[in-house]
């Protein structure tokens, strides 16, 4: 079930005590967060399309995106790539004219400049002007497919507008699972955090239940947003009871009178019909590639506990692309 939209003002409690350990700097260099995995082997036993016939994939690179297909978002190209996707970059601005060459849209952290992240105004501004998020809703309607990721503030505020414009409402702060919350109010940050379909963390979806190529137990991802959608949505991350979402003042920096708000129920991915097309919505973008971080341990597709993330992200883009082992559903894409 779908969590109705909380009011925000009431329901904003103080952090009891967050662990010392966790307090971070208060200046954070995004460019050194973590990088590329140079090393990741994105080859698949069992493609979906042949070597350059599948679906043309366009990955948004015209709004200071954090990830590129040729950056942080690398492991992801080449997992698609290797599924037979036309990967390629869409550096302009989304319009119906920019959008006509694409079958699927990727999104991944896009930002509204490349200023550091602790000088962004409050609230983070949207990194997309409106005529972009009208014409993007558009395009889906006429049978377009987005997959819109962004990951914890300031990126999902910037994301926030045209989360919105398909019935996902974006959280600007860091979510936190049940397990890392503590009965005396501490909380600890790590990564990965995992869904299972075991406790419903992983919900059932055909991207999941085997339906989409093969069947996915758990997904694990690495410190994001958590989000709640409008009714018709499809849930497929959801935080269990216990969980919640911290709003510090800057990125990154926690202290003893941080807010935090109940997140069990939220989302961290969930998916949507609109019109004709297809929408995907996720709260974690390091899920989809694979990286290293900057205490060089594994973040990604390449990381201890994600060994079915390559799988759900290849069912993902199956789904999206109206695709059902190997025969398109409705997929309109040029051979």
């Amino acid at each position: 079930m779908l969590r109705r939209r909380p009011s925000l003002a009431p329901r904003l409690l103080l952090a009891a005590l967050i662990a010392p350990m966790l307090l971070a700097a208060k200046k954070v260099d995004n460019a050194v967060l973590q990088q590329i995995d140079t090393a990741y082997d994105a080859a698949v036993a069992d493609p979906r399309f042949e070597p350059g016939t599948g679906p043309r994939l366009c990955q948004d690179e015209g709004h200071h995106d954090f990830h590129t297909s040729e950056g942080r978002f690398a492991g992801f190209a080449a997992l698609m790539r290797a599924d037979g996707y036309r990967v390629a970059p869409l550096t302009g601005r989304l319009s119906a004219r920019t959008l006509r060459q694409c079958d699927v849209l990727v999104i991944a952290n896009a930002q509204p400049s490349d200023a550091a992240w602790e000088d962004y105004p409050k609230p983070t501004p949207s990194a997309f002007a409106p005529e972009e998020v009208t014409a993007t809703r558009g395009w889906v309607e006429q049978g377009g497919a987005l997959l819109l990721i962004a990951d914890h503030m300031p990126l999902a505020g910037a994301a926030s507008a045209m989360a919105g414009a398909f019935g996902f409402h974006f959280t600007d702060g860091f979510a936190i699972p049940k397990a890392r919350v503590h009965d005396d109010g501490r909380i600890t940050i790590g990564m990965p955090d995992v869904f299972r379909a075991t406790d419903g963390g992983l919900a059932a979806h055909e991207i999941t239940d085997g339906r989409i190529g093969g069947r996915v137990s758990q997904v694990a991802t690495f410190i994001g947003q958590a989000f709640w959608a409008d009714p018709g949505a499809e849930p497929l991350l959801v935080f269990p009871e216990g969980s919640v979402v911290l709003f510090p003042a800057k990125p990154w920096s926690f202290d003893a009178t941080t807010p935090r708000m109940p997140a069990g129920g939220w989302l961290q991915g969930a998916t949507r019909r609109v019109g004709a097309g297809r929408v995907a919505a996720f709260g974690e973008a390091a899920m989809f590639t694979a990286q290293i971080a900057s205490n060089k341990k594994k973040m990604g597709l390449n990381a201890p506990g994600a060994e079915e993330n390559a799988r759900f992200t290849r069912n993902l883009m199956a789904w999206l692309s109206g695709v059902r082992d190997g025969s398109p559903d409705s997929a309109t894409h040029d051979p």
